[in-house]
């Protein structure tokens, strides 16, 4: 009897403990938690000074957030969804779901002003056609060049991924009202359509197609992480469109105090050292030692194309009817 008090003791004590410590959940895309991306150094990082337990929850990509908050509504466990980026932020500020941040904000290092204090930029980069210049070596410098040559390319869906988003934008703000006819161009030239951007990513590595949608910064990965200098990112005289992902508080958040707290750390230096080597973008504020080799020698863009603003869900629901009829043409 006396062995089994002294156990239920111990189970009261570490039931209380646990009870005292502080719970932030962060929904967030699988890539983000990933053992190779930032996820694992930033929990870490950030449980070493909040004592709390910092939780992340995947959600596929990141279109795939937004659906299931929706989904969820109020009853959400989620404190923070991390992200969403300048594409879904409308349709993310319409649903009613999400509060401003209580923190200073930084002087932040991005291509355009930034006024939204309700979502909060982490990490930065355009889309590009990436490409091997060892299988490529005449790489298209427009889309009216990747209609012209005869070029195989890996895509995402717009329904489930934040890069098939915004190549969406990226074809409609280049071609306007001939949005459709492009795609139609386009579509003989697509392999397939992946759900996220790891799928199509690795089907480009195993040489399934000469170019696939992804990011200007992806070759950094490359020249850092494998010492390979082969892989390119075309920079398109349309213009490349820009992603900013953001990440934002849950106004049904139990602990939003602590929300604030990791909303600041994600602007700190501890947070935004990692993410140009871990999630290979270009971070939102510059980190205290600059930008690794990898980065600086890294071709951008002239121009710098992006919807932002109430114009957006319009654009989106466009765009997206444009592409679908496209497809079944």
């Amino acid at each position: 009897m006396k062995a089994l008090t002294i156990a239920a003791g111990f189970a009261a004590i570490a039931s209380a403990a646990a009870a005292e410590t502080p719970v932030l959940t962060i929904y967030t895309y699988d890539s983000f938690v990933a053992e190779w991306g930032p996820g694992p150094a930033i929990e870490a990082a950030f449980e070493e000074s909040c004592g709390c337990d910092l939780q992340f929850v995947t959600a596929g990509d990141g279109a795939e957030l937004l659906s299931r908050l929706r989904l969820e509504g109020a009853r959400s466990d989620a404190d923070i969804v991390l992200g969403l980026d300048n594409n879904l932020m409308a349709a993310a500020h319409a649903s009613g779901l999400f509060a401003p941040a209580d923190i200073e904000m930084p002087e932040l290092d991005l291509p355009i002003d930034w006024e939204d204090d309700t979502f909060i930029p982490f990490d930065w980069s355009w889309f590009a056609f990436v490409y091997d210049k060892t299988r490529l070596p005449n790489p298209p410098h427009s889309f009216a060049d990747l209609m012209a040559m005869d070029y195989s390319i890996l895509i995402q869906d717009p329904r489930s991924s934040t890069p098939g988003l915004g190549l969406l934008f990226w074809v409609k703000s280049v071609f306007g009202d001939q949005a459709q006819e492009a795609w139609e161009k386009l579509n003989p030239k697509i392999v397939t359509v992946t759900k996220g951007w790891t799928e199509s990513y690795g089907m480009f590595l195993e040489g399934e197609a000469d170019l696939v949608l992804s990011y200007t910064t992806s070759p950094a990965y490359h020249v850092i992480a494998e010492d390979d200098d082969s892989k390119a990112a075309a920079a398109f005289a349309d213009g490349n469109y820009l992603q900013i992902e953001v990440a934002a508080k849950l106004a049904a958040s139990d602990e939003p105090e602590l929300a604030d707290a990791f909303l600041a750390f994600m602007l700190s230096d501890a947070f935004q050292s990692v993410i140009p080597t871990t999630n290979w973008m270009y971070p939102a504020v510059l980190p205290e030692g600059g930008l690794p080799d990898g980065f600086v020698e890294l071709e951008r863009p002239d121009r710098s194309l992006i919807y932002l603003g109430d114009d957006v869900d319009n654009i989106r629901d466009e765009a997206l009817d444009e592409w679908l009829a496209a497809a079944a043409n």
